[in-house]
């Protein structure tokens, strides 16, 4: 097991990488626990749980929204919870961003820990302190920040996770990689086979890299308000897919990463050779790299991104693989290239 510390401002995460489930009670306190889980977790894992009471959402995206939260908030209150409670939430991204929200709202905000069961949760969902809910599809437009006091990441639980989830969480490995670490992205490219096939030594060793890239960019910057932008990486162009067509996560922020760098090229920052390498390892992880979508319906939800900022937008380009920038671009450039 390998523990990497995030110092925020108001608490201390511990992200414990190849730690398992079976050892959640060391990190827990002895009572007063609410878990938070969803149905397919809860399936394979919730032999696992320890013996607390335990709220099960259903999968996916829609469960991120204010109907459920407030479910979850009445159950609480139902089971007796109280300021001095202790909420865990074991699950993919969803979960564990339904269940941060929810700890760091309810009674102005109690203790919470993650379990995080899938690749794209062990390696930025769970990771860094930003919780957020949906408005009417809009990603993330209410959130805090507030950071667990852990994160257990086993990566023996990927082995049940459906091949097309592990390969949403891979698009966040290779943004890591694109924006921080050109050695990742070689590793990335000479492991491909070990990844695909789930070996551990590979899983922990992508699971780490990403881990503290992203834990030293949240220590840095934990507010987002410089260098924490980084993240957002092939976010803004991929919510806005995602908001439009309704692909999963990982497939529409692959297809934003590939319209930064895009932009990135046309901007005359990235050579196209790289750009035509990043193509490439997207392929190569079965991930899209174009979507058969209106374009001007894209732009459009791309406007009520939380980046906005009036006339310009936060936007992050490449200079090569492994070094990203923030730009503050002006949004009608953007629609020129995009339409």
């Amino acid at each position: 097991m390998e523990k990497i510390v995030i110092e925020g401002r108001d608490n201390r995460s511990a992200i414990l990488v190849g730690e398992s489930i079976e050892n959640l009670k060391k990190y827990i306190p002895d009572s007063g626990v609410f878990i938070i889980t969803d149905e397919n977790v809860d399936k394979f894992h919730g032999k696992s749980f320890p013996d607390f009471p335990v709220y099960v959402i259903e999968p996916g995206e829609p469960s991120k929204d204010f109907p459920v939260v407030a479910k979850i908030y009445r159950w609480l209150l139902d089971e007796g919870a109280d300021r001095s409670s202790f909420i865990v939430g074991i699950g993919g991204g969803v979960v564990c961003d339904i269940a941060g929200f929810v700890a760091a709202t309810f009674m102005r905000g109690i203790p919470f820990g993650f379990v995080a069961s899938s690749l794209l949760a062990q390696v930025d969902a769970s990771v860094g302190g930003k919780n957020g809910v949906n408005l009417e599809g809009y990603k993330n437009i209410v959130g805090t920040f507030s950071q667990p006091d852990f994160v257990i990441c086993d990566t023996a639980m990927l082995h049940t996770l459906a091949e097309n989830e592990f390969r949403n969480g891979m698009a966040e490995v290779i943004k890591h990689a694109l924006i921080k670490d050109a050695d990742k992205f070689t590793y990335l490219q000479t492991h491909r086979h070990a990844l695909l096939n789930l070996q551990p030594d590979a899983l922990n060793t992508i699971v780490s890299q990403s881990v503290k890239i992203k834990a030293a960019i949240v220590q840095a910057d934990e507010r987002e308000q410089g260098i924490r932008r980084l993240l957002n990486f092939g976010h803004t162009w991929g919510h806005a897919i995602e908001k439009v067509s309704k692909i999963p996560h990982g497939q529409a922020v692959a297809i934003g990463m590939v319209f930064a760098a895009g932009y990135s090229v046309h901007q005359g920052y990235l050579k196209n050779e790289e750009y035509q390498k990043i193509l490439n390892i997207l392929e190569d992880y079965g991930l899209p790299v174009l979507a058969q979508i209106d374009n001007n319906k894209v732009f459009e939800a791309m406007l009520k991104d939380k980046k906005r900022d009036r006339q310009n937008m936060h936007f992050i380009l490449l200079e090569s693989i492994g070094k990203a920038f923030v730009k503050e671009t002006d949004i009608e450039a953007l629609k020129s290239f995009a339409l």
